[in-house]
């Protein structure tokens, strides 16, 4: 008998039923955190699986298949030039103004096709963190220089943290760019414009059929609202062209694909007819000519990787954190009792909550008016503010299985650190 291999049973099998004797089954506080976790898990299924993640996995898969890791590499790449790759980066993170979630997918797709660690980590901050409308609402509500500090704070943290990933891990990008430079050159299967109206109607369809309901009708961003379903259709169109005309998809399965789609939307609602879309989409590329059959592989690998983790995180965010207005097994009263004043802690606080938090886009504009009403301090406010839209405990969870427990940590410190000390400086001049 091996005593040290049954040792560990032993171990784990008393933990287990320690765990299970003292279950606290029967606490209100302890039922209700099991309850939240649920509700947070039904309220990301229903308004971010199919609407955010799902077009964004097949972005990713789009990404793999057809862009060339040549062009990858020209523009994030490690041997890019600085100015190119973190323009690109940040600009392209801006464009999307998707949660830390969504982005995963598209953070995922770019780092495998050989883009360096720099750029990609400042792709993945930027995506979520410089999201303009929510900036423009972080001035409108809770001021014009909390909101100004967040746009500034968050295009330099996407830089800064990208340019100080790629030096921590020099040497591990010196070897990419080794293997990079042995890597023979890519001939392009499409020309360039015909590939960017094809990734363009699929950014389009994410970011339309993600658009969020304003507060007040009147405006831009209601006008927008109020026809975001014609506008994701129209893009849906663009894409159905671009299948059937460069990418040999036969045009029939699309036409009554379409009018499929049409019939169930009119019947029902936007979100089914959407969902009927993503089934026969899949179907369609799944049962094609090689190339679309492997678009829709990769996107299935994409969504195998990053969906079982983000579901167990969002249950874990739940439990502890709750939804908002609602209460997990960490009362909010605590988290608002230790963010007020300036101090080291209530920023470090502020930031270490806000990055294993989830926050759907702008909905950390809402939980920061009603934690600075409860007396949260203009720090930890915009610490929060740049720790939290970027980081999540899902986030985290994801971002180690597609690039190592190692440089998940040093990247999550990297936010946590630097929005602190961002924090405590605005903080001591506001």
């Amino acid at each position: 008998m091996n005593w040290k291999d049954e040792g560990k049973k032993l171990f784990w099998i008393v933990t287990a039923f320690l765990a299970m004797f003292f279950l606290p089954v029967g606490m209100k506080r302890f039922d209700n955190a099991i309850l939240e976790a649920f509700h947070l898990a039904k309220w990301y299924a229903q308004e971010h699986v199919l609407l955010c993640l799902v077009p964004a996995f097949f972005i990713a898969g789009a990404i793999a298949v057809f862009i060339s890791s040549n062009s990858v590499m020209k523009y994030l790449g490690a041997q890019a030039k600085k100015v190119v790759a973190y323009g690109v980066a940040s600009v392209s993170g801006t464009i999307l103004a998707v949660c830390s979630c969504t982005v995963l997918p598209l953070f995922a797709g770019i780092y495998r096709m050989g883009a360096g660690l720099g750029p990609a980590t400042a792709f993945l901050y930027s995506g979520p963190a410089i999201n303009v409308m929510a900036i423009v609402l972080t001035a409108r509500i809770l001021g014009i220089k909390l909101g100004l500090a967040r746009a500034i704070g968050a295009i330099l943290f996407s830089i800064i943290i990208g340019l100080l990933m790629q030096f921590i891990f020099r040497r591990e990008e010196e070897v990419k760019i080794k293997a990079q430079m042995a890597m023979p050159v890519e001939e392009p299967g499409r020309k360039l414009w015909q590939t960017l109206i094809y990734f363009f109607s699929l950014v389009g369809i994410l970011i339309f059929a993600t658009w969020g309901k304003p507060e007040h009708a009147e405006g831009a961003w209601g006008a927008i609202f109020n026809i975001k379903w014609l506008i994701t259709s129209l893009f849906a169109i663009v894409l159905s062209i671009s299948l059937v005309a460069w990418f040999n998809v036969k045009w029939w399965k699309l036409f009554f694909s379409g009018v499929i789609i049409a019939i169930v939307g009119y019947f029902t609602n936007h979100l089914l007819a959407f969902s009927t879309g993503i089934i026969l989409i899949s179907i369609i590329t799944s049962t094609e000519n090689d190339e679309t059959q492997e678009w829709f592989s990769e996107t299935w690998g994409f969504a195998k990787q990053i969906l079982p983790l983000l579901f167990a995180g969002v249950l874990v965010a739940g439990a502890f954190l709750g939804r908002v207005g609602h209460e997990g097994i960490i009362p909010s009263q605590w988290v608002a009792g230790a963010v007020g004043g300036n101090s080291f802690l209530a920023n470090f606080f502020a930031s270490f909550a806000g990055a294993f938090m989830y926050f759907a886009t702008l909905t950390e504009v809402p939980i920061l008016q009603g934690l600075i009403d409860n007396g949260m301090g203009q720090g930890p406010a915009l610490a929060l503010l740049l720790a939290g839209p970027a980081l999540s405990l899902p986030n985290m969870l994801v971002i180690r299985n597609v690039m190592g427990t190692k440089k998940t940590i040093v990247f999550s410190s990297l936010v946590i650190v630097m929005a602190t000390i961002s924090g405590m400086i605005f903080g001591s001049l506001f």
